[in-house]
């Protein structure tokens, strides 16, 4: 069964499941909740998740741009969709902050929206379109389901100087602190950076981990050497700009599986934060536990998988804004005026 299939099979599996877990609620319509858009807009989802799998059809590095977009969407005043809104003359917005410079897969999302507006004009918001979105393109791309509920509002606040992600270079001690000052624990950031079993990183980024880890002058020995050779081929030294893209997952990286972590024991993590999980008491018995068990897809699933999916609905439900809070953007790039 090709991953279309078992899309649409799950949407019609999900839309029964979520009737029947809000079924209970005849008093009043919920602000937030499972399948949000079943009376509003009952197409909704199909619509999102036919241009998301025509898009995945044809790049298949949408997967790591969706994730890394609801990622930095979310670590930033919660999942509202900020990163979305435009630069204006008067205001540097998130979208345009050194992290974000290299997000990608806005053009699905407002292609989407465009949609959603003819089929539901001002109903479906830009926070739901992107968690939605993301969750359809990691199960495409062989992941778990990700039960996200909806009903998000969008934002009407972005500010560059307001982003603050986890960088590359951190420590697991400044990874930890960072995820837990909006409500994530250890399991959640050893989980969620998961997803690096696709994406890219550019040489900027790591080539000091080939050439002067933390000015001594050589390669980082958590490193393979087999692996720095080969990266420095990609990466010469002193290149300028980004420089070239390398696969965060050295195994299979347009799989969304476990193989991220088996690469991490190997010593083939890309990025120095991603390396420091193997070695870090606080996360190397993770790692392990989630290295062995294959593809994390719902017919073959994994620790990680389960995993993934809960730390992916806890990440989404940051800050959310509900009932009359934020708005519901006519176009994702701009807020209404």
């Amino acid at each position: 069964m090709c991953f279309e299939q078992k899309l649409l099979i799950f949407g019609v599996f999900f839309g029964q499941l979520t009737h029947n877990l809000l079924i209970f609620n005849t008093t009043a319509a919920p602000t937030y909740g499972l399948n949000f858009y079943r009376n509003s807009c009952p197409g909704a989802e199909n619509i999102i998740r036919a241009a998301v799998i025509a898009k995945w059809n044809s790049d298949k590095t949408i997967t790591a741009g969706l994730l890394r977009m609801f990622f930095h969407d979310c670590f930033v005043t919660g999942c509202d969709a900020s990163i979305l809104i435009l630069s204006t003359p008067g205001n540097q917005a998130e979208i345009d902050a050194g992290p974000n410079l290299t997000i990608h897969g806005q053009d699905l999302i407002n292609t989407i929206k465009t949609n959603l507006e003819a089929a539901c004009p001002g109903v479906v918001s830009c926070a739901d379109i992107i968690a939605l979105a993301t969750r359809d393109v990691v199960l495409l791309a062989g992941g778990p389901q990700i039960l996200f509920p909806t009903g998000r509002r969008d934002g009407v606040v972005s500010l560059a100087s307001a982003v603050d992600v986890p960088g590359p270079t951190d420590t697991v001690t400044q990874a930890i602190a960072a995820f837990n000052s909006i409500g994530l624990n250890v399991n959640d950031l050893t989980t969620l950076l998961g997803a690096h079993t696709v994406g890219v990183a550019h040489c900027l980024f790591f080539s000091d981990r080939l050439y002067n880890f933390q000015g001594t002058g050589v390669a980082d020995p958590t490193m393979a050497p087999a692996l720095v050779a080969t990266l420095k081929s990609v990466c010469p030294q002193g290149a300028s700009g980004l420089g070239n893209p390398v696969a965060l997952d050295q195994g299979t990286e347009f799989i969304v599986d476990t193989s991220y972590f088996q690469q991490l024991q190997l010593n083939h993590g890309i990025l120095q934060i991603d390396q420091e999980l193997t070695h870090d008491p606080r996360t190397s018995g993770l790692v392990k536990s989630f290295a062995p068990q294959g593809r994390a897809g719902q017919f073959n699933p994994s620790p990680w998988g389960f995993s993934f999916a809960r730390s992916m609905v806890k990440l989404g439900n940051v800050g959310v804004l509900t009932g009359t809070k934020g708005q519901i953007r006519k176009t994702c790039g701009a807020i209404n005026t």
